[in-house]
C-alpha cells in the first residue's frame, strides 16, 4: 500500500498519472489544491519567462534557481530578450514574448537594456533605432503599471514620515513613449495635420527659424477610460483614497481629457462606492501633488500619465529606501493578464564588478517579488491554493530576513547613514541563501500542518 500526506478536512480525489500519485483536494468552489509529489507544488499551466541583461539577469536567475525551482514544478515558456538576442532576431523575440503573455496571461520579465546611440555603435547593432522592449510590450498589452513599496520594519526611509504605502498607477499607452520625435536640422515649418475619416482636416503650422526638435504625442479616450477604471478599482481594493494628477492648466485639451474622463467615471460609477468605503477621489496638479506626497504619511493611490509616472514612481521608490524595495506589476485593463518585473534597471555598475569576480551587494527583493506576484496571479487564475500559500511564504521569509538586519548595501546606506561601513552589508548571494534556508523550513511546515494519511492502491 502506498500513502501520501495531505492537508485535512477537504474532499479528496486520488488519481494516478504516469506512475505518479496525483491528488486534487477540493478546498472551496473557487480553490483547488493540486499536489503530486512531496517535494514540489504542481503548477498545471505555464508562465512566460522573459530573459534580460547584466546584473539584473544574474540576480533573476539566482532567485529562480534558489527560491522557485526547488519548490515548484513549473513549466516556463522562455524568451531570451537580452540585447544580444533582440539584435540577432531583429526584435522578433519580443513579438513572440508578447503573444505568449497574451496566451498564458501570466509573465515575469527581467530588466533589459534599451540602447542609446552610442551603445548602438559600440554593440554594432543592426538597427539605427532600437525600440524599448517595455514600450513594445506595454503598448501591445494595453494596461496599467502598478508600483508599490515593500515596507520592512527596521529599514529607514529617506522620507521618514512615510509609514504607509504610496501606490503608483501609471498609464502606459501613448504620450511621449508612443509618440514620434524628430530632429529639425534647418529652418522650416512643422505641421500638425489631423484628417478625419469623413474627409475633414485640421492643420496647425509652427514656424521654426533655427535647428531644433519636434515631437508628436497622442492618446485615446478608450485607453484613458480603461486606465481610470483600473485606478478606481485598485483604490477600492486597497482601501486608499485616489488622486489623479495632471497639468491641465497648460495642456488645456490634452490633459483636460484625462481630467474629464476620471471625473465622469467617478460621478457615474464610483462615487457611491467610494463614499460607502469612506474614501475620496480628487484631481490635483502634478506639482502640487508632488509637494503633498513629501509632506504626507503615505496611504494613497496616485494615478499619473505615462511620463509623470515614470519619473515620480522612481522618486517615491527611492524615498521608501531603494528601488530594490518596490514591486512592479503591469495589469491589463481587463484584469486577466499580469506581467511583473523588478522595478530597477539592469544595474550596470554592479555587473561590471561582478564580471571582475568581485562580490556584489545588490538588493534582490524587487526581483523576488516579481516572481512571487507572477506566480500569485497564476495561482488566482487556476484556483491553486497551494501555490498562493507558497508565494505568501516566500514574501514573508524575504521580509523577515531584512527585518532581522540582513541588509544589502542600498538598505544599509539609508539605515545607517554616516555610520555606514562596508562590513555592515551582506552580499547578494548570502541574502538569497538566508531566504532560501528560511523558505526550506517554512515549506516543510506548509505540508505538515493538519495532516491526514490517504491510503491508495496502485492501479
Amino acid at each position: 500500500m502506498a500513502s501520501s500526506k495531505l492537508f485535512a478536512k477537504f474532499h479528496i480525489t486520488v488519481k494516478s498519472v504516469q506512475n505518479q500519485t496525483k491528488v486534487l483536494v477540493n478546498i472551496s468552489p473557487t480553490h483547488n489544491r493540486k499536489y503530486s509529489t512531496r517535494s514540489k507544488i504542481i503548477v498545471e499551466k505555464p508562465i512566460v519567462e522573459i530573459g534580460g541583461d547584466e546584473m539584473s539577469k544574474v540576480i533573476f536567475d539566482k532567485v529562480k534557481k534558489k527560491l522557485i525551482i526547488p519548490f515548484v514544478n513549473l513549466e516556463r515558456d522562455y524568451y531570451d530578450c537580452s540585447l544580444k538576442n533582440r539584435n540577432r532576431t531583429e526584435n522578433e523575440i519580443v513579438s513572440g514574448a508578447i503573444e505568449a503573455v497574451k496566451r498564458y496571461s501570466a509573465g515575469v520579465k527581467c530588466p533589459t537594456i534599451t540602447p542609446n546611440e552610442k551603445m548602438i555603435k559600440d554593440y554594432n547593432l543592426k538597427q539605427i533605432i532600437f525600440p524599448s522592449p517595455n514600450v513594445m510590450i506595454r503598448s501591445a498589452l494595453d494596461g496599467t503599471q502598478l508600483r508599490e513599496p515593500i515596507i520592512c520594519k527596521g529599514v529607514s526611509k529617506f522620507v521618514p514620515k512615510w509609514s504607509r504605502p504610496i501606490i503608483m498607477c501609471r498609464h502606459t499607452f501613448g504620450d511621449q513613449y508612443g509618440g514620434k520625435d524628430i530632429m529639425l536640422n534647418e529652418p522650416g515649418t512643422v505641421s500638425l495635420l489631423y484628417t478625419t475619416d469623413s474627409g475633414q482636416f485640421y492643420k496647425y503650422d509652427f514656424d521654426i527659424r533655427s535647428k531644433g526638435v519636434a515631437m508628436l504625442t497622442y492618446n485615446t479616450e478608450d485607453s484613458i477610460k480603461s486606465f481610470a477604471e483600473s485606478c478606481f478599482k485598485v483604490a477600492l481594493e486597497r482601501g486608499y483614497p485616489l488622486y489623479f494628477t495632471s497639468k491641465f492648466t497648460h495642456l488645456k485639451k490634452y490633459d483636460q481629457m484625462f481630467v474629464n474622463v476620471f471625473q465622469e467615471l467617478y460621478n457615474t460609477k464610483y462615487k457611491t462606492l467610494f463614499e460607502k468605503a469612506k474614501l475620496k477621489y480628487e484631481h490635483r496638479l502634478v506639482d502640487e501633488m508632488a509637494a503633498y506626497a513629501i509632506k504626507s504619511t503615505g496611504g494613497f493611490v496616485w494615478a499619473l500619465k505615462s511620463y509623470d509616472g515614470d519619473v515620480l514612481s522612481d522618486i517615491i521608490g527611492q524615498g521608501f529606501g531603494s528601488m530594490g524595495m518596490m514591486t512592479n506589476t503591469f495589469l491589463s485593463h481587463d484584469g486577466k493578464t499580469v506581467l511583473t518585473e523588478p522595478a530597477h534597471g539592469t544595474i550596470t555598475r554592479h555587473y561590471k564588478r561582478y564580471q571582475k569576480g568581485k562580490a556584489t551587494s545588490t538588493n534582490p527583493l524587487s526581483t523576488i517579488f516579481a516572481w512571487t506576484r507572477c506566480l500569485r496571479h497564476r495561482a488566482q487564475l487556476d484556483s491553486n491554493y497551494e501555490l498562493l500559500q507558497f508565494t505568501n511564504t516566500i514574501e514573508k521569509c524575504t521580509k523577515e530576513t531584512v527585518e532581522e538586519g540582513h541588509l544589502t548595501r542600498d538598505l544599509a546606506l539609508c539605515t545607517y547613514g554616516h555610520n555606514f561601513q562596508d562590513n555592515i552589508c551582506i552580499s547578494t548571494d548570502n541574502i538569497i541563501n538566508i531566504i532560501a534556508d528560511k523558505l526550506d523550513v517554512q515549506f516543510e511546515k506548509l505540508f505538515n500542518e493538519e495532516e491526514i494519511e490517504v491510503k491508495m492502491t496502485p492501479p
